[in-house]
């Protein structure tokens, strides 16, 4: 096994990263980019030795001294060593890996932190107001912008007065029947094109048209107070939503007599929601519901809740769900950024905001690396598509064109890659837009290629991380191959191996092994033993294989090695015990082949610990041929050097 544990779980990985960069380093007087070492000619650095030192050193209950552990380094490091050599690093699953890891762990350092910040703070400030809002919404077809811009206008213009306006057009039926009154805007909880426009806006103030990406809305805000914050409540429901005159008459009978228990002071509100109440998320846990702020419940649920005063219980009142009665039993401010960060964070990951770090970050890049489009180079080719555009017979044309369309400091970019680049996605549109974007693409995947270089060059936990899922991942593949694949697969190396080293495998009491067959009824199980001695010569797994193929779900083979006392069956079928109880359909089973054995037979009877034990011969001799197949060089001077400040 390796000496160190590679994890592919990325918060992981980036926690690792933020406890290292607190970790004094081990070598105040060293450099770490002194070479240490070299293997297999390939210099190690001392960071790169120290970082990977401290990691196991954290990991082990006891502490191994740095003498031992460059020993284990110098094995880990011919590893790595034998799988460049055998080509693993080259394999197509294992570039697609570690390409992924690679832009996963970039991906933080590859965005604008001032940026994400900003949005952030934008966000949060949301929370500390309450803004109401009018719409008018239009559905998003076509034609459906110019519409609303001309319903706009004519508000703006007096033609039409905003409240008849949304009755008449707004696709929003539920606000549209109270002229477009829609309530508070909860933040994160829609469209951030709306949520923005809505508290960017003045009271009375008509926004443009905004454009939600669920359709077209023309807002008007219609006051802003401070944040109200949120309340915890806790409700009975009696439901009315469907119900005759009748049933609703009833419903009312019952909260209002609820109502009168609750007056009485000596009812408890959690007991009576368990019995009474009709709402089937809350009633369970005593009417209990989750924090909530302004405009996330229905009216008039909402104003009481916020109206009432801590501990206090509501008269029983109407929503389009039924009677409610409430019993406020908290309220809190506005919760700190902290607390929200997180929450905001993945709501911006949901909306137009995801990629605006990323892509100013990149704006940054491309000025670093003097990235830029080749106006005059998109220009003639746009010239050389014609008017059939980007087709078949201009890309067939022009594959391998030189022609230079985008250039970075890393090099140019020619027409010939952008066709390629475009050979698997879609080109519709005329050919300046889809050669530019593609051209623009490109030059971003350049440009970022670039970043990653030189983040990898000049931030050495980055470097360290990176360089260590790719060396753990190629190591896994190639111990794999010699040691652990092979040891649990070569049957005549753990036959050849057990038979060396019998005595090591000796029970201290006889087992009874044996084939058990298990049947559902008595009449399988006796035609399971008539059939099972023409296959007794197949190897287990055929053998399991023929007998379900016979009986199909009837029966049940286990093979079994135990010892009296380890197993209430083999217990009564080898050694006398009394036959157990048994609650399950397999009532029926007898020993196929058994028999007593004083100890092991093969190494099948052992396999466990036999599999470990040449798991670990096989590593041993595989560790002795990489000392002799490739030269390790210590610097003894750098080393010793490490060693007096670690005993220090």
């Amino acid at each position: 096994m390796p000496f160190f544990k590679i994890t592919l779980m990325k918060k992981y990985i980036f926690a690792c990263a933020l406890a290292l960069a607190c970790v004094p380093t081990i070598a105040a007087e060293v450099k770490t980019d002194a070479v240490l070492m070299t293997v297999d000619g390939r210099d190690v650095t001392v960071g790169e030795f120290e970082y990977l030192y401290k990691k196991n050193a954290a990991q082990q209950i006891q502490k191994q001294s740095i003498d031992d552990y460059l020993q284990l380094f110098i094995n880990y490091k011919l590893k790595v060593a034998d799988a460049e050599h055998a080509g693993i690093p080259e394999l197509p699953e294992i570039q697609q890996e570690y390409i992924k890891y690679r832009n996963d762990l970039a991906a933080p350092y590859l965005r604008s932190q001032a940026v994400e910040d900003s949005l952030v703070s934008e966000a949060y400030s949301h929370r500390a107001d309450d803004v109401t809002v009018s719409h008018i919404m239009f559905e998003n077809k076509p034609g459906a912008e110019q519409l609303a811009d001309s319903v706009r206008n004519a508000i703006l213009g007096g033609t039409i007065s905003y409240e008849d306006a949304a009755r008449r057009y707004s696709a929003d039926k539920y606000s549209a029947q109270r002229g477009g009154l829609m309530g508070v805007v909860l933040p994160d909880r829609y469209p951030w094109p709306f949520e923005k426009a809505s508290y960017d806006a003045a009271v009375g103030e008509i926004t443009p048209v905004v454009n939600s990406g669920f359709g077209y809305h023309i807002i008007r805000v219609e006051s802003r107070k401070p944040a109200s914050g949120e309340v915890l409540a806790s409700h009975i429901l009696r439901l009315t939503r469907g119900k005759s005159p009748e049933e609703k008459k009833r419903q009312r009978q019952i909260i209002d007599s609820l109502y009168s228990v609750l007056r009485t002071g000596n009812a408890d509100f959690a007991a009576m929601a368990r019995q009474y109440s009709e709402d089937p998320g809350s009633a369970k846990n005593g009417g209990s519901l989750s924090w909530f702020g302004r405009g996330m419940m229905v009216q008039p649920f909402d104003s009481i809740s916020f109206a009432l005063a801590d501990g206090a219980v509501s008269e029983p009142f109407e929503t389009s769900f039924g009677y409610h009665i409430i019993l406020r039993q908290s309220h809190r401010g506005v919760p700190p950024l902290d607390e929200v960060r997180k929450n905001i964070l993945q709501a911006m990951q949901r909306d137009s905001r995801a990629n605006m770090p990323a892509d100013a970050k990149l704006a940054e890049f491309m000025k670093t690396y003097k990235a830029s489009v080749d106006d005059a180079g998109l220009a003639r080719a746009v010239e050389m598509a014609g008017p059939g555009g980007v087709d078949s017979a201009f890309v067939a044309a022009n594959s391998a064109s030189k022609l230079v369309v985008a250039s970075s400091k890393d090099g140019k970019i020619t027409l010939g890659a952008v066709l390629s680049y475009l050979a698997d996605k879609p080109t519709e549109g005329d050919a300046a837009s889809v050669l530019r974007g593609a051209a623009e693409a490109l030059l971003g995947e350049a440009v970022l290629g670039l970043a990653r270089e030189d983040l990898a060059a000049t931030n050495a936990d980055y470097r360290n991380l990176l360089n260590e899922y790719r060396e753990g991942n190629i190591l896994f593949e190639i111990a794999n191959r010699n040691v652990w694949d092979r040891a649990a697969k070569d049957k005549d190396g753990l036959e050849a191996y057990f038979r060396a080293n019998a005595a090591k495998y000796a029970w201290d009491k006889p087992r009874f092994k044996s084939t058990i067959i298990f049947a559902t009824s008595d009449s399988v199980l006796k035609a399971a033993e008539a059939f099972a001695p023409a296959i007794s010569t197949l190897d287990p797994a055929e053998f399991n294989t023929q007998m379900r193929k016979k009986f199909g779900g009837n029966i049940k083979i286990e093979r079994v090695i135990a010892a009296q006392g380890e197993n209430p069956i083999t217990d009564y079928l080898a050694f006398g015990g009394k036959k157990p109880d048994s609650t399950t359909k397999w009532k029926y089973y007898t020993a196929f082949g058994g028999r007593v054995v004083d100890n092991p037979e093969d190494a099948a009877d052992v396999r466990g610990a036999v599999v470990a034990d040449y798991q670990n011969e096989l590593e041993k001799n595989w560790i002795e041929s990489l000392h002799k197949k490739y030269k390790v060089k210590v610097n003894n001077k750098v080393f010793n050097k490490l060693k007096a400040e670690e005993n220090k």
